[in-house]
Parts: structure tokens; sequence; C-alpha cells
């Protein structure tokens, strides 16, 4: 064999390995890269728990029970929040790798300020990985991924987001209990009600009691005995008890509630008791009235116009709620009788 053919031999021989392994390195690499990169869980109707904690020592646990999702084992959960992270977790998606000039500055971050998430699916984790801070132009969340085979962090950082949402992310992964409680105080269908009382502690002559005997029959008792009401306004009043929320939860720490719960004497008592006989109560206080709104609507209110304290669920809880939404069921039985 001639001296040429062998040396042309050689050199192919060298370029087909030197293919295979840049082949192969390619091949490791994409593997690698797309593991790395898979944040999204689709299967979401088969979620049973979720964990979140962040750097900062806040943590929840919000677990899928027969009826319904709980909070660290004792509380309803918001069904927005959780259906807006149960979306997120289906949808997130890797918008671009993060360049290697910003990647150590990056990891360096979501190091000392970041939150975890667990995902479960049938009592086994499925999906872990870190939420981290926004991109600057704030249309992008970095994250990264965990291994679960190994229980490492893969070295990659990502910045991710959900395609056709022009926004930031981290803010859906909450880790505030406060945030993640359900807001609902009342909730009944009028075939459940069997009775309405009303105690208007500041005008006692005016509370009245609504008794439910059926949907089409009623009665209205106030301190001077059974009075005569409009029907069609006996029927509307009733229908305001479903889906009644307060706006805001409050912190059982906060020195408001302290003050509620040892001082403050309600201005007005709701007790609602449905047809098995069981109660639901909430008390009504006064919020002293926010600077500058006496200026901003031209009259010395006494107290906050818009906004009230209410307690519940057995005097355990209290929450803001707006005259708006309890404005229209904490009437005087004026409000029923027939127009002259």
């Amino acid at each position: 064999m001639k001296k040429s053919t062998i040396i042309t031999l050689a050199v192919l021989i060298s370029l087909a390995a030197l293919s295979i392994y840049i082949y192969k390195t390619k091949s490791k690499t994409s593997t690698i890269d797309k593991e790395a990169s898979d944040f999204r869980y689709k299967d979401t109707a088969s979620i049973d728990k979720i964990f979140l904690a962040n750097k900062e020592g806040k943590q929840v646990l919000v677990e899928r029970k027969p009826g319904g999702w709980i909070l660290n084992g004792k509380y309803n959960v918001r069904q927005d929040v959780i259906k807006l992270l149960l979306y997120t977790i289906h949808s997130v998606e890797v918008k671009s790798p993060v360049s290697k000039n910003s990647r150590t500055s990056v990891i360096k971050i979501m190091a000392a300020k970041s939150t975890k998430i667990e995902v479960y699916s049938k009592g086994e984790i499925v999906k872990q990985y870190y939420v981290g801070h926004a991109t600057a132009d704030n249309t992008g969340t970095y994250m990264i991924l965990t291994n679960l085979e190994t229980g490492e962090n893969y070295e990659e950082p990502f910045i991710t987001h959900i395609p056709g949402f022009d926004g930031f992310l981290s803010t859906r992964y909450v880790t505030d209990e406060i945030d993640w409680r359900d807001r609902l105080l009342i909730n009944y269908r009028p075939p459940q009600i069997k009775q309405i009382k009303l105690d208007l502690h500041e005008i006692p002559d005016s509370s009245f009691v609504i008794d439910l005997f059926s949907m089409q029959r009623f009665g209205l008792k106030t301190s001077k005995g059974v009075m005569q009401f409009e029907e069609d306004k006996m029927k509307q009043y009733i229908a305001y008890f479903q889906n009644v929320n307060c706006e805001v939860v409050m912190d059982t720490k906060d020195h408001l509630v302290d003050s509620l719960s040892k001082s403050a004497i309600p201005f007005a008592t709701l007790t609602i008791t449905d047809r098995n006989n069981g109660s639901n109560v909430c008390e009504f206080f006064h919020k002293q009235v926010v600077p500058g709104k006496n200026e901003e609507y031209g009259i010395d209110y006494k107290y906050d116009p818009d906004r009230l304290f209410v307690r519940y669920n057995n005097g355990k809880d209290y929450g803001v709620a707006q005259f708006y939404v309890f404005g229209k069921i904490l009437q005087t039985y004026n409000y029923f009788l027939p127009k002259k």
C-alpha cells in the first residue's frame, strides 16, 4: 500500500473518530440541558401536595383533600391563589439560558433570596426547583431545577416565563400563610338557611330576626313583635348571603387583633343558623377613619365609611371587610317594611 494512501486513511479515520466524539458530546450536553430546564409539570390534576419555603424561614404546605385544598393542616385555601400556582406549574417554560457573564451573580443572589417549591403527585415528589428574582426588564424569572435522582441542583440557572404573559412569576410562589388563607366568611344558598338574626347593639330597637319556614314563607320579628314586609326585598336580602368575603385576613400577631379581642365592643352581631342547627356568627367593629378621608369626602366621619373589622370562625379569626360588601347585609328592619 502506498504511503499516501495510508496517510489518507489515517486522516479519514481520525476525522470519523472526531465526528463521533463531537456528536456524542453534543448529544450528552443536549440531554443535560433538557433535564436541567424541564420545569413544567403538566399533570396538575394529579398533584396532591405543594410545599414552598423561602430564605427568610417562611413556609407553607398545601394539600389536596376530598373537600378541597387545606393550608398547613388547618385552613381552607384561597381558590384564586391555588389555581394560579397550578397554572404556573403547568405552563412555566424556559425563555433563555443565563449568559456566562451573569451566571455567577444570578446564582449568588438566588443563594441569598429565592423560594423553593416541591411538587408531589400521589405522595411522591415529582418536581423541585428554586424561584429567584426577576430579570432587569421584568419579563422573566430566574430559576434553578433540582435533579431528583441525586438531590443536587443543576449547575445552570435559566430565565423562565409563561408564553403570552408579559411579567415575572416570583409573586405567584406565595410563602406567607396569611396570603394563602381563604377569605370566605359566609356562603349559604337560601334553602340552607333556617334563621338570620342581626343584633344592632348601637340601635337595638332596629334589630331583627328572619325565620325561613320555606322558600315561599318567611317571618320578620323585631322588639315590637311580628312585622309585615315586602316579599321581594326579603328574597333579595336572603340571596346576599352567598359567597361573602372579607377583604383581608388579619394576622393574629397584629396588635390590632390583640386590641379588638381584649377591649373592642362590636356594633353589630350577625348569626346565621342553618337547617342542621349549625351557627355562623360574625361580629362587626368600627374602624378608625383613615387620615385624610374626611377631607376627601368633605364629611366629618367618626369612623371609616369604607371599611370595618369583622370577627368570625367562632371568634378565632379577624379580617378587614368593605362596607360595599357588608353594607347591604347590615340593614335595619325598616329596610323590609312595605312602602307607604
